[in-house]
């Protein structure tokens, strides 16, 4: 049985299908790249912590305008030409970082990293939801091939370590060239026409509860992934080369747990899958900045990474399918959860220039716990058979 088969995918549309699952992957090498090579970027250009937090936010600031825009001009200037232009902003972003140290140079291409970021996160969902009926597996597939790219990206770092740090973002950039040019040439050239409630802002208030699930988690997973390598060599807990792996290992596990996920979820209840995920990640979390040993702590990273992975797909395909089909609606959903990718960084950078990185990485808790809360909620609305 092939992939498009088990996931119900016509024959074809498999070929669009398989095409986004390689820019998700790309996109998942360029997210993962921005954190590998923070210290060495901060360190070249003498950034301070909260010089590096703005970037890291300028990252998410620009996911956060494109998610709105990828939502808007599909229906002015049509999917394939939309979708060129807003992720032709990584490769720009890429090159800019390799070849600056302005700080506001610097803050542009982080955005323009961000820009073509949440245009693939749009249209990469709204193309699974459209084409997928088995829409759980298709969006945990999905999701972890941008980990499988996640997970390789900072070995490339370590590979190019020799070379320059530069190396590996310009590698990535070339990729995501290529892969924007196969995708853009399978995309429909018109104008999308909107359907039936696809004009305005959801206003059901189980769309808001999944979307502030969202917000909190990716207030973890953005600082995360940004600060996690910075953290361990800062903190002295694990040498360089370690510390940067460390990040792999940390999307290895994301991979296997979204896998996992994507067949649990058949068999599971969604909201009881996520509330325990949710328990799981902010558990493994605590554990992780409490301890001094290195081997707990890589241990509890493994933890965190295996039990955030399902939650962002898992509660995206949980919402009402007439949210998953519609770009404006995923647009809302998606962009409203960036603000905290957006928040969270900036929070930890001015934390950290008082109380130290640790400190500010100690912050993180705070929205996981709320995060719970939300879940809890979701789980008591699930049992009396809303969505």
């Amino acid at each position: 049985m092939s992939l498009g088969s088990f996931l119900g995918v016509e024959k074809g549309a498999r070929s669009l299908l398989y095409r986004i699952y390689v820019i998700f992957f790309v996109s998942g090498m360029m997210t993962t790249v921005l954190g590998a090579v923070l210290p060495a970027l901060s360190s070249e250009y003498g950034l301070s912590y909260s010089v590096s937090g703005m970037l890291l936010s300028a990252h998410q600031i620009g996911n956060l305008v494109s998610v709105f825009a990828a939502g808007v001009l599909p229906y002015a200037i049509g999917r394939r030409l939309s979708t060129a232009i807003l992720t032709s902003g990584i490769v720009l972003g890429l090159l800019m970082m390799a070849v600056t140290g302005n700080p506001l140079l610097l803050f542009v291409a982080f955005a323009l990293t961000g820009i073509g970021r949440g245009t693939l996160s749009n249209i990469t969902n709204v193309v699974v939801g459209e084409s997928v009926a088995n829409k759980a597996a298709g969006l945990n597939f999905l999701h972890a091939s941008f980990a499988v790219g996640a997970f390789l990206s900072p070995f490339i770092v370590i590979a190019s370590a020799g070379l320059s740090w530069r190396t590996a973002p310009l590698a990535i950039a070339l990729s995501m060239l290529l892969a924007i040019m196969s995708v853009a040439l399978r995309l429909s050239g018109g104008r999308s026409h909107k359907e039936k409630g696809d004009g305005g802002i959801p206003h059901s208030l189980g769309f808001w509860i999944n979307t502030f699930i969202m917000f909190f988690y990716l207030c973890a997973e953005g600082s995360l992934t940004g600060w996690l390598v910075t953290y361990f060599q800062d903190e002295g807990i694990f040498p360089v080369s370690v510390a940067t792996a460390m990040q792999s290992f940390l999307w290895i596990m994301i991979l296997l747990g979204r896998l996992v996920c994507a067949a649990v979820s058949m068999r599971m209840n969604k909201s009881l899958l996520i509330l325990v995920m949710g328990l799981l990640m902010t558990g493994f979390f605590i554990l992780m900045i409490s301890v001094s040993s290195p081997v707990v702590i890589f241990l509890s990273l493994l933890g965190v990474g295996f039990s955030m992975s399902g939650i962002y797909p898992t509660t995206l395909s949980s919402m009402d399918t007439r949210y998953n089909s519609s770009t404006m609606a995923t647009g809302t959903c998606i962009g409203t959860a960036t603000i905290g990718a957006i928040v969270m960084p900036l929070i930890i950078g001015h934390v950290a220039e008082s109380a130290g990185l640790a400190g500010g990485i100690a912050t993180i808790s705070i929205a996981l716990f709320m995060m719970v809360a939300l879940m809890v909620l979701k789980l008591a609305r699930s049992a009396r058979g809303l969505i």
